[in-house]
């Protein structure tokens, strides 16, 4: 299986230099374990607690567990053991060097049943997620960088895509093992993922009484990608009390099945809405489990609209996050019905706003919630507006407005 450069290798590489512990976060077979063992050498410490006997030692003695010098030390799935984080403390407190602990997992540890030991102003977490398009193709994470210098004729598209090849590559995903599979076997492997994760990882987190009550409840999630969270409406289809709800969506996110996505909000301007847009954190996962077909979603609007947002949301999301902290993503939407697919604010308080559009063709009409942001809203601020869609030009609409092709993310 091919392996690519990961733009989160760096700030690993990085956080070993400065800080104690690193925890690289992320779901299953995203790519951690790799990750993990290029950043190390050939005196580093591997211990995998997917290992029964690892496991077993890491609870049956965690401060021996941990024990070591000062080379690498790195702990595959170690939210699996979660009292090694109070063994990890008192290392780490007493031998203060750093980039003796790397530790990967496939779980959000702070959000655990149990967990009590934060290791905060000890630990620095990175976030890894399913490849992105840029680094599969191995281009650098510079689109937002470019974008709000309106730098858009630079960007000269490898290949020339169409609406159709958008779709394909979001019904394969992100997935390393996903992706290296004939894209007819990708389905299967999504199918088998979600299975082994309800039926192993998510009963660690949440007390599940129903398998397929759960499974339901990730379909209606994969459906409702891209829109607000509305626990009521999102349970109006299930025989599932509201309680059990949040617990179960809770720990879906706490498995990095789903994201949330914070609503932008002014204390200049009234009647901004407050509600978290869902986002699906993989669209081949998302495509799956709602078991659509390419010929089904070609012809559908809603369903390519929806797939193609969730899809360029996250390349978007792993553009930021392999900034360290420069750029915050957000979502906005006014009592008034103004909305806004993505805000992205960076840390001057400049804004890129970004309207996602599944047709071919862009017209004037697709710039009104923008250029109404812009003079309304953003006023003083700096502000660019675009839509990404999947033709293949980039166009200038007027001041600090484009529409740009949807390969630009990673062209």
């Amino acid at each position: 299986m091919e392996t690519y450069k990961r733009w989160q290798t760096l700030a690993v590489k990085n956080a070993l230099q400065y800080r104690r512990v690193i925890l690289l976060a992320g779901a299953r077979q995203c790519g951690k374990t790799t990750l993990a063992q290029d950043v190390s050498t050939p005196n580093s410490i591997y211990r995998t607690l997917d290992s029964i006997q690892m496991l077993e030692a890491s609870i049956a003695d965690p401060e021996g567990f941990v024990a070591h010098g000062n080379e690498l030390m790195i702990i595959d799935e170690v939210q699996r053991s979660p009292l090694l984080l109070q063994a990890i403390k008192k290392n780490v407190d007493e031998n203060k060097n750093y980039g003796r602990f790397l530790l990967t997992g496939s779980a959000n540890i702070q959000s655990l049943p149990g967990v009590t030991e934060s290791l905060a102003g000890r630990v620095t977490n990175i976030r890894l997620r399913p490849l992105s398009l840029g680094e599969i193709h191995g281009t650098p994470p510079d689109f937002i960088d470019r974008a709000f210098e309106g730098q858009f004729k630079t960007t000269i598209p490898q290949k020339s895509y169409n609406k159709d090849d958008y779709l394909r590559l979001a019904f394969i995903g992100g997935y390393p093992e996903a992706h290296a599979l004939p894209a007819e076997q990708a389905p299967k492997w999504h199918q088998d993922y979600i299975k082994a994760l309800i039926e192993r990882d998510l009963k660690d987190i949440v007390n599940i009484r129903r398998k397929d009550s759960m499974y339901k409840l990730l379909q209606v999630l994969a459906a409702w990608s891209s829109k607000e969270i509305n626990i009521q409406s999102i349970g109006s289809t299930l025989s599932i009390e509201r309680p059990t709800i949040e617990s179960y969506v809770n720990a879906l996110e706490t498995l990095y099945l789903i994201d949330r996505v914070k609503a932008w909000a002014s204390t200049d301007y009234e009647g901004t809405r407050r509600k978290d847009k869902l986002l699906f954190s993989d669209t081949g996962l998302m495509t799956s489990i709602l078991r659509w077909t390419l010929d089904q979603v070609q012809l559908d609007g809603e369903r390519n609209g929806k797939l193609i947002e969730t899809f360029v949301y996250q390349q978007l999301i792993s553009i930021i996050e392999a900034h360290d902290n420069k750029y915050t993503l957000y979502h906005y939407r006014d009592a008034a019905k103004h909305e806004i697919d993505f805000l992205i604010e960076n840390a001057d308080g400049d804004l890129l706003g970004i309207e996602i559009k599944a047709g071919s063709s862009v017209q004037r009409s697709h710039f009104k919630n923008l250029e109404w942001f812009k003079t309304t809203v953003a006023k003083n601020k700096r502000f660019q507006g675009i839509v990404l869609y999947t033709g293949q030009d980039v166009l200038s609409f007027g001041d600090r407005m484009w529409a740009v092709p949807i390969s630009s993310l990673w062209a």
